[in-house]
């Protein structure tokens, strides 16, 4: 069994050797730098345990552009009078076309005769049969990718608080909704409201900054979410973020405490197709006045 072992130790020895001359390239095949000589002073008749298998990997260029397929190799002391352990991996494949790609490899190497090297025919194999499943694996990328691309959320808060008057606290409500891409408006004076629609993670950004440090009189009365499988720009109720001013009334002295038209808050509101938001808001029915 020693003899068998050494002869197919030196067979193995003879066929990486040819591979390396045919793989010159730096990086193309990875070998540990200690595996040959290992094999060498065993087969030099060093006393001891039978060297580490061989294991190594071979990069293969499949296609046009080229596209990168590792073929790993770890060879038992008794090939290649045993099969080799042979798997092929790329990162362009997705997991079910790796599976795939390697059953056909597997078929191959069982078809062989036992006896005979066959790294090399397993790697013109991969050069020759990778290809399709690398196509495959592109346009499931794509498919994927496109649907994943066009689904988007639009989200829509609104908010409510006690008054909004401060000309800081107003600055800072524009520029965050400019900054991330938001629509919908700003009612200032008492009660204070404010609508932002746009990206679900922008909405809750602008919540976030506008309540810090410590806003006390506010609360996101209610939140819409909306799917789309197009661009939410379709599905806005606003164009833009506006500066809502309606006729106010009430005291315009040091506290400015004036109450804005709730009448004309509601027609807007109506306009825009949020007339049910009114009551969610004030915990009334909005009704219109005859004209």
């Amino acid at each position: 069994m020693a003899v068998a072992v050494k002869e197919c130790l030196e067979l193995q020895l003879l066929e990486v050797e040819m591979l390396l001359s045919m793989f010159p390239k730096e990086g193309e095949i990875k070998l540990d730098e200690d595996a040959v000589p290992n094999v060498q002073r065993y087969l030099g008749g060093a006393a001891g345990a039978l060297p580490p298998r061989l294991e190594y990997s071979i990069a293969i260029d499949v296609g046009e552009p080229k596209v990168k397929v590792e073929l790993q190799v770890l060879l038992p002391h008794t090939y290649p009078h045993t099969a080799p352990q042979l798997f092929a991996r790329s990162d362009a494949l997705h997991r079910q076309q790796q599976l795939q790609l390697n059953t056909g490899l597997a078929s191959l190497i069982s078809s062989l005769d036992s006896g005979q090297v066959c790294v090399y025919e397993a790697v013109q194999w991969v050069k020759d049969n990778a290809l399709p499943y690398l196509e495959n694996s592109k346009i499931s990328s794509e498919r994927a990718s496109k649907e994943v691309s066009v689904k988007e959320t639009l989200q829509r808060m609104w908010i409510y608080s006690h008054h909004i008057y401060r000309q800081e606290l107003r600055k800072k409500i524009f520029e965050c909704a400019k900054k991330l891409n938001l629509t919908g408006f700003c009612l200032t004076g008492k009660p204070g409201v404010i609508c932002v629609e746009g990206l679900r993670e922008n909405c809750e950004e602008f919540w976030r900054v506008i309540r810090y440090p410590n806003w006390k009189h506010i609360s996101c009365k209610h939140m819409e979410n909306i799917e789309t499988e197009g661009s939410i720009d379709t599905i806005r109720l606003f164009h833009a973020f506006e500066d809502l001013q309606f006729q106010a009334h009430g005291d315009y002295g040091l506290r400015n405490d004036y109450h804005m038209d709730l009448g004309q808050f509601l027609e807007f509101l109506k306009q825009h197709q949020s007339g049910h938001i009114f009551q969610i808001l004030f915990g009334v029915e909005g009704k219109l006045s005859d004209k």
